[in-house]
């Protein structure tokens, strides 16, 4: 008999036992095996015969990477006259411009 037939055998073996609902000792006794040949074939055989399950593979998540609200870096701090203006980055220039021009035709 060959490894994959002996395997194929106990691994009917193991599944008729777990179906019977006996104890081990029965079992073996009604099938003319050992409880020690039992229980090695079940640690050999243990997940060969259970359906391998998804979540033992690896699977790709999507993962959305969202810009960071906090900034490491210093402001600049911009005053013109008395008014002082806080600038971070990603500050819009032409914002930045405008509020210049108004502030310096005020003073």
């Amino acid at each position: 008999m060959t490894q994959a037939e002996l395997r194929e055998v106990w691994s009917t073996r193991i599944n008729d036992y777990r179906a019977s609902g006996e104890r081990v000792a029965t079992w073996c006794e009604r099938h003319q095996v050992t409880p020690r040949q039992l229980w090695y074939w079940m640690r050999k055989l243990k997940g060969e015969d259970e359906p391998k399950q998804a979540t033992n593979k690896p699977q790709w998540v999507p993962l959305q990477v969202k810009e960071s609200t906090s900034d490491t870096a210093s402001p600049l701090l911009v005053k013109v006259g008395s008014a002082s203006i806080e600038v971070r980055s990603g500050f819009d220039p032409s914002l930045l411009a405008d509020v210049v021009k108004v502030l310096k035709t005020l003073w």
